[in-house]
């Protein structure tokens, strides 16, 4: 019988790459040890909160009740993804969300590095601050508050906007909660003043993180400020533009919950163009009450915005290997 010893020797010797890897992550554990442990918490708090929850996808399979619990409560295949697609409102919604959002995602982009640029050219200091904090206040509050910000503006009787506004081009009293055709624009203007501020901080971290040494060299060719911000702050920024945008693909079949419910008041009457996927599933299961259904919503949505995720990053790949996110 062989040496145990004389075993393990030879297999050192046979796989001197393997012996070496492990050796070099034991050092490097060891060598970064404080940072290791100082990444256990939020890595549990992520492991806690995001990947054992994805135990209660079985749900969506299930004819759920409380008394047998989820192991318990009968198979029942993909009966409870029927309630997205067998209704005459399953295309509806699922134009309205994705149509936002992409008006959402390609919208925000623009205006959040427009105005990141325009505040990066304010020289003083104080006016500089001044200007991000008022841009990002607005994220900060709640849809409900919002809601009742947009209603202040366009309640049938009182509303600013109607009553000081709308009489200065011949129009009377209107009221907006009854005119579905006119809440795409409102939703839009909604949605831009509470997410555009804080869009634009992530960009001004970065151009603020460009090498000023390339704009003076710039300046010394003649350069004017725009070809400055074409040709150099445009394409510096584009790959944290292309990584935003492919993160946010992933939720382009899902909604700002809010937005579409507390700001439109939830009014039968606009439904047409603001019932999104979110606000028709939560009416399903406020109705209705089959959690089943409700979970095979939320399931649908995320395998389609993870490949989603996959496809945006393999076209910004193929374009551009240097920006695609992974």
């Amino acid at each position: 019988m062989a040496n145990p010893s004389i075993v393990r020797s030879a297999s050192k010797r046979a796989h001197p790459e393997r012996q070496s890897g492990i050796a070099r992550l034991l050092r490097d554990i060891a060598r970064n040890r404080v940072l290791l442990l100082m990444l256990l918490p939020p890595t549990i708090l992520f492991f806690i909160n995001c990947y054992i929850p994805m135990f209660g996808v079985l749900i969506a399979f299930k004819n759920i009740n409380y008394v047998d619990g989820i192991l318990g409560s009968p198979w029942a295949g993909l009966n409870n993804f029927r309630f997205l697609f067998a209704t005459s409102d399953a295309w509806r919604v699922t134009v309205n969300t994705v149509g936002y959002n992409i008006a959402f995602i390609v919208s925000g982009l623009i205006l959040s590095v427009t105005v990141a640029i325009a505040v990066n050219e304010v020289r003083a200091k104080l006016a500089s601050r001044f200007y991000q904090t008022v841009m990002i206040m607005p994220n900060f509050l709640s849809m409900v508050v919002v809601s009742y910000i947009v209603y202040a503006f366009l309640h049938p009787e009182y509303g600013f906007l109607v009553k000081y506004i709308l009489p200065v081009f011949g129009y009377s009293s209107v009221n907006a909660y009854m005119h579905p055709q006119a809440w795409p624009y409102i939703l839009w203007l909604t949605k831009m003043w509470h997410s555009v501020g804080i869009g634009s901080v992530i960009y001004l971290a970065s151009i603020t993180g460009i090498n000023e040494e390339l704009y003076e060299a710039a300046v010394m060719d003649g350069a004017s400020k725009w070809q400055q911000i074409t040709r150099i702050t445009l394409p510096l920024l584009t790959p944290v533009m292309v990584i935003l945008t492919i993160l946010n693909m992933g939720g382009i079949f899902r909604s700002d919950f809010g937005l579409f419910y507390h700001v439109t008041l939830d009014s039968g009457a606009l439904r047409s163009t603001t019932d999104v996927i979110d606000t028709y599933v939560y009416r399903g299961l406020i109705q209705l009450g089959d959690l089943g259904m409700s979970s095979a919503a939320n399931f649908y949505q995320s395998v389609v915005g993870f490949f989603l995720v996959i496809g945006a990053n393999a076209l910004a790949r193929r374009l551009n290997r240097d920006t695609a996110l992974f």
